[in-house]
């Protein structure tokens, strides 16, 4: 699995227009996943990632998580490409990527865990659509963005 996680002060997701997800302040998480990802993979990156701790306590330190924020979130949006290589040619290939019958299945069983674990934080999660164009808009805080891999 991997994500890019990017501290955000909002994010929304539209597809077609429609809005899908919305956060004020959090964390934007564009996930990609593997064909060898496993459960144990998928509630590793959501602990890591709702245990980060990437905001500005008072004296301006990265020492503060999502759950210090008062109604931080999370917005999921789901993004293949980060498996593409692009080592050879011009275009980009995507085999390291899951095929959607297992990545659809992986996607829905992090999206659940990381809402599961971020409710008691009070943590919101929100996404965007599998496999949809979407418009992701969002207001980089720092910036400050990480890559997670597992």
């Amino acid at each position: 699995m991997r994500v890019v996680l990017q501290r955000v002060s909002r994010a929304a997701a539209r597809v077609e227009g429609r809005e899908t997800g919305r956060i004020g302040a959090g964390f934007v998480v564009l996930a990609g996943f593997a064909p060898t990802d496993t459960a144990e993979t998928l509630a590793w990156m959501a602990d890591k990632i709702l245990s980060l701790r990437l905001f500005a306590d008072e004296a301006g330190k990265m020492n503060r998580g999502l759950e210090e924020l008062g109604g931080g979130g999370v917005l999921v949006v789901s993004q293949f490409t980060l498996y593409g290589d692009a080592h050879k040619g011009r275009r980009p290939s995507f085999i390291a990527a899951a095929p959607p019958a297992i990545a659809i299945p992986l996607y829905e069983q992090f999206v659940a865990l990381l809402t599961e674990r971020a409710a008691p934080l009070g943590v919101a999660v929100a996404t965007g659509e599998f496999g949809a164009m979407m418009d992701v808009e969002l207001v980089n805080d720092g910036p400050v963005t990480l890559i997670l891999e597992r």
